[in-house]
C-alpha cells in the first residue's frame, strides 16, 4: 500500500472527505517534515507510515468534534511541526489558522511549510503562549502536547474567545488533571477517538472557560 493509499484510508476511517489537493498538500507536508526532522529534531517519530498515522491522521481525528462553521479562527498553541494545527489548515482552507511556538527554528519551518503549500490561511507567530496578545480572540485554542490541563488554561485562556473553547488532545482521559482546573473552567465534552494505525485510545478535552 502507497502513502497516498493508507492516507485514503485513514481518511475514510475518519469518515473525512479531503479533495485531491489537500491529500496532496498533507503528503508533501509529511515530505518537508521528515526532511526538516533531520536537522531540527521536530518529532521523535522517523518512519513515516507512522508519521501519517501517528502525526496527520492522530491531528485530523479531532475535526468533526470542532466547529462545523465556515470563518473559525483556531490557535495551536505550542504547534512544534505543525501539530495539529498543519493538517486542521489543509483540511478547512475557509478557518483562519495561527501556529504559535516560542522556538523561532520551530516557527521558520512552519512558515516554509505555509509557503510551500501555499496556506494562504495559516498565520506564523513566534512567542510565548502567555506574552502573545492577538488582533481578535480564537474560536477554539487547542494543543496536542502542551504539558497539563491546568497549565494549558493558566498559559492560553487569555486567547478564547466568548463561548469558545480549549481543546487538549490526550492520551487517556486524565482524571487527576481534571479535577484540578480552576473552577471556572468546566469541561464540556471529553469524547474517544480511535485514529487508524494508532493503538489505544486518544481523547480530547474540550474545555470552556466562565
Amino acid at each position: 500500500m502507497t502513502l497516498g493509499d493508507a492516507l485514503a484510508a485513514g481518511l475514510a476511517a475518519l469518515g473525512l472527505d479531503l479533495d485531491d489537493t489537500a491529500r496532496r498538500k498533507l503528503l508533501a507536508y509529511l515530505d518537508l517534515l521528515e526532511k526538516w526532522n533531520r536537522a531540527h529534531n521536530l518529532t521523535s517519530i522517523r518512519e513515516r507510515s507512522r508519521m501519517l498515522s501517528h502525526h496527520l491522521l492522530d491531528s485530523l481525528a479531532v475535526l468533526p468534534h470542532l466547529p462545523s462553521r465556515t470563518g473559525v479562527r483556531l490557535i495551536d498553541v505550542g504547534s512544534g511541526g505543525g501539530l495539529p494545527g498543519i493538517p486542521l489548515a489543509v483540511a478547512r482552507p475557509d478557518w483562519q489558522v495561527t501556529l504559535l511556538d516560542s522556538s523561532r527554528k520551530k516557527a521558520a519551518f512552519l512558515s516554509q511549510v505555509a509557503a510551500e503549500l501555499r496556506l494562504a490561511n495559516v498565520e506564523v507567530v513566534a512567542a510565548r503562549a502567555e506574552e502573545f496578545v492577538p488582533d481578535a480572540a480564537f474560536d477554539v485554542v487547542i494543543a496536542r502536547a502542551l504539558s497539563d490541563l491546568v497549565r494549558f488554561v493558566a498559559l492560553a485562556r487569555h486567547l478564547l474567545a466568548r463561548e469558545g473553547a480549549l481543546v487538549a488532545m490526550k492520551a487517556g482521559y486524565p482524571q487527576a488533571e481534571v479535577a484540578q482546573l480552576p473552577l471556572d473552567v468546566r469541561v464540556r465534552a471529553a469524547p474517544a477517538l480511535r485514529v487508524p494505525g494508532v493503538e489505544g485510545e486518544r481523547h480530547l478535552l474540550i474545555m470552556e472557560a466562565a
